[in-house]
């Protein structure tokens, strides 16, 4: 189990990421792709991270809109795991 940053860490740590926010004891983002096969596709990338890492987050698939949320629930909150793999996903969405 990781340690949960406090507020300020988890400031300093959203500011190196581009676009995600913090939504209680989560960190969101909304990604836009073409269409729903776009969407799929990119969440397959995200899916395939997430379990070579063994942290996944949760999904939501509208149309060609991905918004996803990554939370370290074994610990409680927010941890450097969850925005390292932010920081992947955004290399895998570009």
């Amino acid at each position: 189990m990781s340690d949960t940053l406090n507020n300020q860490e988890i400031q300093k740590a959203l500011a190196r990421l581009t676009d995600w926010k913090r939504a209680g004891e989560s960190i969101v983002k909304e990604f836009e792709r073409k269409d729903f096969d776009g969407a799929m596709k990119f969440v397959n990338k995200v899916a395939a991270l997430a379990t070579q890492q063994n942290h996944h987050p949760d999904i939501d698939i509208r149309w060609n809109k991905v918004r996803l949320a990554l939370s370290t629930h074994a610990s409680g909150g927010l941890t450097a795991l969850d925005f390292q793999v932010a920081a992947q996903i955004d290399d895998i969405a570009t």
